[in-house]
């Protein structure tokens, strides 16, 4: 097999592939075999009538056909690990030149082109040392977590005085267009202060007494009318305020197991360290990243980052095609950091010599299973069946490079050394785990699971 790499960007290639005629001869005697096996031919038995025949009753282009729809992906698929190249999309085939006949000398060729990973020439790791902030935790860090523990207790009692910001408006709304009313509410409790209706609300009921009422413009957000300006006349009910407990001993016996206000400040600063802790963590790990890409030019396959940038637009506006100057710059921002992280790790976990076991597959998809409540068996039915397994694999291979990576580089807080074994676990339960290469893994993992139950129960017998 002849192949030939031209360069198109740096991100995209187009790979021209010759078969001599003994590697595409298997594809041809196979198909010759699927083909003996869907058809009734005088005098033989169905599945044994010979290749000249089945060349003879069905024509040769049949043949020719399935073979090439067979060989071409496999080809191509040896072609990528023969030239080292990483594909990032799926390709597009276009064949040039098939065998009219048995005894036809022409050489199926085809070309492909797909966009891939750049070349990254990724740093030594070993001996690195990153420096990051030191996990702190304030006093008003801790006075934060317990005001809001002691809203939680909290209590609404009427007030007989103007509306201010933190009180609680019982509401009635009415919204007019051209004088009609459109939509109207009763009874609606809002917290002054909050924002989380209309624009222009906030404004209109500070200062408002039970009984009062008012009217001003607003933009409607929802409904039939949604984006247009109407008159809304708001009345106010009834104001009540938030009534706090005494922060003492009562206070913490009641909203914890602590019989202390102490012993209650002392477990909520503890856990605010650990929540430093794991943010340090994180920075870590955006430090490492950061670290990888300093000084490289890396650019990001163009037709993938506007698949992924139409995906990101979806989840921000109910309509893409609408969307801001400023919701496309934030998605196009976000997409490009993501691509340069995720082909930037897969480089590392390529150069750390990364395997994916399948039991690490099973674990990573069986966690995300849990995270939505869902059968883990059945999710990952679904994802075999959508053709995502091999994005789970290379998921996991990213995860464990990063880990390894991480374990290999010092970190340093105010010139001392951090410990972050309790995030980055141990090494050696991943060498345990280290015994399928990611491809292996993703072929095992999709027989165990594609097959029926009545498949094994023929395979016992």
């Amino acid at each position: 097999m002849k192949i030939s790499v031209r360069n198109l960007e740096p991100t995209k290639v187009k790979l021209t592939v010759t078969v001599e005629p003994e590697e595409l001869d298997p594809f041809l005697d196979e198909a010759r075999k699927e083909i003996a096996k869907q058809v009734n031919v005088p005098g033989f038995r169905k599945g044994h009538v010979p290749g000249k025949i089945i060349d003879q009753r069905f024509g040769f282009a049949a043949v020719a056909g399935e073979a090439v729809n067979n060989a071409v992906p496999e080809l191509y698929s040896k072609a990528l690990e023969e030239k080292k190249i990483h594909p990032m999309a799926q390709p597009e085939f276009d064949v040039q030149e098939v065998p009219q006949s048995a005894k036809d000398e022409t050489k199926l060729k085809f070309v492909a082109t797909v966009e891939r990973r750049p070349v990254i020439e990724l740093p030594e790791i070993d001996g690195l040392e990153i420096a990051i902030s030191k996990p702190e935790v304030k006093d008003e860090d801790v006075d934060k977590r317990l005001e809001a523990l002691r809203q939680r207790f909290g209590t609404l009692v009427g007030v007989d005085r103007p509306a201010a910001k933190g009180d609680f408006a019982n509401i009635d709304l009415s919204a007019e267009i051209d004088g009609e009313v459109v939509d109207s509410q009763e009874g609606v409790s809002y917290e002054l202060g909050s924002n989380t209706m209309l624009d222009g609300l906030d404004e209109a009921l500070d200062g408002l007494s039970a009984g009062e009422e008012t009217t001003f413009e607003g933009t409607l957000e929802a409904g039939e009318h949604e984006g247009q300006k109407a008159q809304v006349k708001v009345k106010v009910n009834s104001v009540k305020a938030e009534e706090l407990p005494e922060l003492n001993d009562e206070f913490a016996s009641e909203a914890s197991e602590f019989d202390t206000l102490e012993e209650l400040k002392a477990d909520i600063r503890k856990a605010a360290g650990q929540d430093a802790e794991g943010r340090q963590a994180t920075e870590a790990r955006d430090a490492f990243i950061a670290k990888l890409q300093e000084g490289l030019e890396i650019p990001v396959p163009k037709g993938v980052k506007a698949n992924m940038v139409e995906e990101q637009l979806k989840g921000m506006t109910p309509d893409p095609e609408k969307a801001t100057k400023e919701q496309k710059d934030e998605a196009e921002k976000t997409v490009e950091k993501d691509l340069r992280d995720q082909m930037v790790l897969d480089a590392l976990a390529e150069k750390l010599d990364v395997k994916v076991s399948q039991s690490d597959v099973f674990n990573f998809l069986a966690s995300i299973a849990q995270q939505y409540g869902m059968d883990p068996n059945a999710f990952i039915q679904a994802i075999i069946k959508n053709g995502q397994l091999g994005s789970a694999v290379q998921e996991v291979g990213r995860s464990k490079g990063l880990l390894a990576g991480m374990r290999a580089v010092k970190f340093t807080a105010d010139g001392e050394t951090v410990d972050l074994s309790g995030f980055l676990g141990d090494a050696a339960e991943d060498e345990e785990a280290e015994s399928v290469e990611a491809a292996s893994a993703a072929a095992a993992v999709a027989d165990e699971l594609s097959q029926s139950d009545e498949d094994k129960a023929a395979d016992a017998e």
